[in-house]
C-alpha cells in the first residue's frame, strides 16, 4: 500500500500511520510532549537489566521502538555497541540529552519499525520492548520481516510485551499462540522460550502481566 505524501503539516512524516496512532488519532511523538509517557518508568526495564547481566546481548544491538532510551543507554553503560531507533523525535531528543548528561556513546535514530531495511545495517540482538504488543494482525507479519531484514543469522529476538494471561494485563494483551504464529520459520524466526515476566510502568511498580519471547533468526 502506497504511502501518503510528505507534506510541511503531516505529523507522521510522509510515513503510513501504525493502527495504535489510527485508534488514538495521534502521532506517537505526541505521547512524550506533556511529560512522561506512560510506560516512560524513568529506568531501564527489570527484565532487560537481569538478561543483561546473564550475557544475553551479542553486539552490536538495535532497540527498536526505543522511546527515551533507558534500555539503549542501559545497555550502552555495559560496553555494548547499541543502536535506539524510533518514529518519535520528541522521544529521541530526550534520549540524546541523557547519553550526553550520563556520558553514554550510543546512536539513537529516527527509523520506521516496518523499513529496518533502510538502516542498511546488521545486528546480533534486538530488543523489542513493548512495541510488538502495539502492532495490529495485519501489521505484525510486516514487523517480523522488518527486523528479520536487520538481524544475523543466529541472532536473537527480545520481544517483552503484555501478556493476555494472569491478572493485571496491559492494554494490548498478545496471546503465546500469536507469537509463535508471527514468528515461526516462515518468518525467518523460531521461538526458543516463552516466559512470564511483568512490564513496569509510571503508574504500577509491580508491573503489568507480560510474556518475554527468546526468538532466533533462522
Amino acid at each position: 500500500m502506497s504511502q501518503p505524501p510528505e507534506t510541511s503539516d503531516d505529523p507522521f512524516h510522509g510515513r503510513r500511520p501504525t493502527s495504535h496512532e489510527r485508534m488514538s488519532g495521534r502521532p506517537w511523538d505526541a505521547s512524550y510532549e506533556d511529560g512522561p509517557a506512560p510506560w516512560d518508568m524513568g529506568g531501564p526495564q527489570p527484565a532487560v537489566v537481569r538478561l543483561a547481566s546473564r550475557g544475553a546481548f551479542e553486539g552490536p544491538v538495535l532497540d527498536a521502538g526505543c522511546g527515551t532510551g533507558e534500555n539503549a543507554l542501559h545497555l550502552a553503560s555495559l560496553g555494548l555497541e547499541v543502536v535506539g531507533v524510533d518514529v518519535a523525535g520528541t522521544a529521541l531528543e530526550i534520549a540524546r540529552a541523557k547519553a550526553a548528561d550520563r556520558g553514554i556513546d550510543v546512536e539513537l535514530l529516527t527509523a520506521d519499525a516496518f523499513a529496518l531495511q533502510d538502516l542498511g545495517r546488521r545486528f546480533g540482538t534486538v530488543l523489542d520492548c513493548g512495541l510488538f504488543h502495539t502492532c495490529d494482525e495485519e501489521e505484525r507479519p510486516r514487523y517480523a520481516a522488518s527486523v528479520a531484514s536487520v538481524t544475523e543469522q543466529g541472532g536473537t529476538l527480545f520481544v517483552l510485551c503484555f501478556s493476555d494471561a494472569g491478572p493485571g494485563s496491559g492494554p494490548h494483551p498478545v496471546s503465546q499462540d500469536s507469537l509463535r504464529a508471527t514468528f515461526g520459520r516462515r518468518s525467518d524466526w523460531e521461538v526458543a522460550t516463552i516466559a512470564r515476566e511483568r512490564i513496569h510502568t509510571r503508574f504500577d511498580d509491580a508491573g503489568a502481566s507480560a510474556w518475554l519471547a527468546t526468538i532466533t533468526r533462522v
